[in-house]
């Protein structure tokens, strides 16, 4: 181990401010870097998980830099493999933008794109045919372009881009929108490639600025004050980005793509620990939307893969974001620029009461008894544009592990254009404010769960509910049982959920076996709620294929990361999961990657404007057979908690 890389204790230790800064240095040394290089993506090389399995404590940390390198003269892209060991570039290769696609959108291009359009004629005498003659007072949104096959885009690094007005500099713009235009800007050349106007709407004028005082609507008086207090400190230790809470163990991870990783989840059983997942993610989000206007049919956002997660990330505030005895762990990620960029409280941690674990009054025997659940909560916030997101991490007691995602903000405006000729109602937005309309759109997350259920062999089962008819042996038609189908292979991975049979999917290793001689398992309790609603044979239904199930499992692959790829931004679709299990490996007993869509379809309401209350979704993995018994039998009984003037309380004879 180097002097550089004395700090890292572990494979999976996150890339430090140093590590980033002598990263640069070493590409600068190899002649990488020039005027015009910025630095898209900077990520840590994840070792082989083969090779952090047999990694032990005091064993040499080997340590290894990805960089994604965009020329901003030339639109060249080069990947490039740096070990900060030697010091040296290990791996180097020209990525083809055509079949690859682009990297993600970078801070510095959402300002280029407002200089280009208040500089642009005909985009000025649009926005003046619209009565805006102060094109400084129309902000712009600089949008993810896709791949739809248009001539001459090809090889561009695009967006595309709608605008709003701002009345003035604290406005809240996304309530003006104006409509009927959009300008495709080629990022590179620093030019308006083309403009489309359909047609002049009326700019909404009325203001939505939730976070000013509104004096028709003073600010309520009734709230009285919570308290979250632990006054003997929290239950979970931290030492560097390992935490342990209640049985759980847990490293704590963090990149420009995802944000927030967790890696080797387990749970102490007696005196081992046994791994259940070995890393955890939240791979990919997209949000496609459903108006198919020449102005908006481009419409659709993949916020982990063309805007980075990770660079989106708030700060958090105790008080704001976060309630009662809080652990922050900060962040550093690089900037354009490829120099560290530090993230202050970037991912926060507490533990929080969850109501009952369990309860029971025996009539026979006279006992009462209960016992509050806890969990702990490891989360973090990020904003893109006009939405925020919160991803929360449960652990709970009883080895329920639980993801939350949490979609607030502002809804994305349009004019809404009003009845349509033969009276009906627009079909594609809803009006959430006179003339502001809200096109309908989906919010649909990909968590990446590399599964290791008490080892390596794993296999995954699709359990259903069954009904009995009557028959011999059901003769007074009370029956139902389960039934339990093996997903041998690949190309049998792709599954929809279904409520109706109460569809779970069931982690198992057959090689291990729980008091009562059956495989220990996780199982996976989807919402069941719609896959992607666009067209089969729709761009984005190609780009974004893993949309279209609730599930896929795939054999462990290091350079299998991502659900649609690794260069996502205007990538035509033919790199994703779904290309990947036409390799029809075998899954019984192996090494097993879970791919597990979830998500909102959200046909905005007037309550969520000016800005939308949090609206959630998730999943929940269970253990099954994994235990012996409850395993949190050791829980204690609640401690006395009274209220003033209470006359009964938990705890006290």
């Amino acid at each position: 181990m180097s002097a550089l890389d004395a700090t890292a204790r572990h494979p999976l230790d996150r890339l430090t401010a140093a590590e980033i800064a002598r990263n640069r240095v070493v590409l600068d040394k190899a002649g990488l870097i020039g005027p015009a290089t910025r630095f898209p993506l900077v990520m840590l090389a994840e070792p082989a998980k083969a090779d952090v399995l047999a990694w032990a404590p005091g064993d040499p940390v080997r340590r290894r830099v990805r960089t994604v390198l965009l020329d901003r003269g030339t639109g060249a892209v080069t990947e490039v493999t740096v070990s900060l060991d030697d010091d040296e570039v290990v791996a180097q290769r020209t990525v083809d933008v055509v079949a690859e696609g682009q990297p993600p959108i970078m801070g510095e291009e959402f300002d280029l794109v407002e200089k280009v359009l208040w500089a642009d004629d005909a985009w000025c005498a649009a926005m003046a045919r619209r009565g805006l003659d102060d094109p400084r007072r129309v902000r712009v949104s600089a949008l993810s372009a896709g791949s739809f096959g248009i001539d001459g885009e090809d090889g561009r690094r695009l967006v595309r881009c709608l605008s709003f007005l701002q009345l003035d500099d604290d406005d809240n713009v996304w309530a003006h929108p104006v409509d009927g235009v959009v300008a495709y800007v080629d990022l590179v050349t620093a030019e308006v490639v083309e403009l489309i106007d359909e047609g002049v709407f009326p700019v909404p004028q009325e203001t939505a600025n939730f976070h000013r005082p509104d004096p028709q609507r003073p600010e309520r008086t009734s709230q009285r004050p919570i308290e979250i207090t632990q006054p003997e400190g929290p239950s979970f230790t931290v030492d560097g980005d390992v935490v342990r809470w209640e049985g759980w163990e847990l490293r704590i991870g963090f990149d420009q793509v995802e944000g927030l990783t967790l890696h080797q989840v387990g749970f102490r059983d007696g005196d081992r620990l046994r791994p259940v997942v070995y890393r955890a993610s939240v791979a990919e989000m997209v949000v496609p939307y459903g108006d198919p206007s020449p102005v908006r049919f481009w419409q659709n956002y993949f916020d982990a893969g063309e805007y980075s997660l990770g660079k989106d990330t708030n700060s958090l505030t105790l008080g704001c974001d976060c309630l009662g005895e809080i652990h922050y762990f900060d962040a550093t990620i690089a900037d354009d620029d490829g120099q560290p960029r530090h993230l202050g409280n970037a991912i926060c941690m507490h533990e929080e009461d969850a109501g009952l674990l369990w309860k029971h009054t025996d009539m026979y025997n006279g006992v009462s008894s209960t016992r509050r659940q806890r969990r702990l909560v490891v989360s973090f916030f990020i904003t893109v544009g006009n939405y925020d997101y919160g991803f929360y991490w449960y652990f709970y007691l009883d080895g329920t592990l639980e993801l939350e995602c949490k979609a607030t903000g502002v809804v994305f405006a349009s004019a809404y254009p009003g009845p349509l000729p033969d009276g009906s109602e627009y079909p594609w937005a809803s009006e959430v404010a006179p003339g502001v309309g809200a096109p309908y759109h989906q919010h649909l997350f990909s968590a990446r769960l590399d599964m290791m259920v008490d080892g390596l062999v794993n296999a995954v089962d699709e359990v259903d509910a069954q009904r009995v008819p009557v028959g011999p042996g059901n003769p007074y038609g009370n029956a139902f049982t389960k039934r339990a189908t093996r997903i041998a292979r690949e190309s049998e991975a792709a599954r929809l959920a279904d409520g109706s049979v109460g569809r779970v999917w069931q982690v198992s290793n057959p090689e291990r076996r729980n008091a009562m001689g059956r495989p220990v398992a996780y199982e996976l309790h989807p919402e069941g709620l719609p896959t992607l609603l666009a067209d089969p044979s729709s761009s984005i239904a190609r780009r974004a294929a893993f949309t279209t199930r609730h599930l896929w499992v795939t054999a462990y692959d290091e350079a299998q990361r991502y659900p649609s790829g690794t260069y996502v931004n205007q990538n035509p679709g033919d790199n994703g999961v779904d290309t990947w299990v036409k390799a029809d490996r075998d899954l019984d007993g192996a090494d097993l990657v879970l791919w597990h869509t979830f998500g909102l379809t959200h046909f905005p309401r007037p309550e969520d404007w000016p800005i939308m209350p949090v609206d959630r979704t998730g999943f929940v993995m269970m253990p099954v057979g994994f235990f012996d018994r409850n395993p949190a039998l050791d829980t204690p009984e609640p401690r006395a908690h009274c209220s003033p003037g209470s006359s009964t309380c938990c705890g006290e004879g």
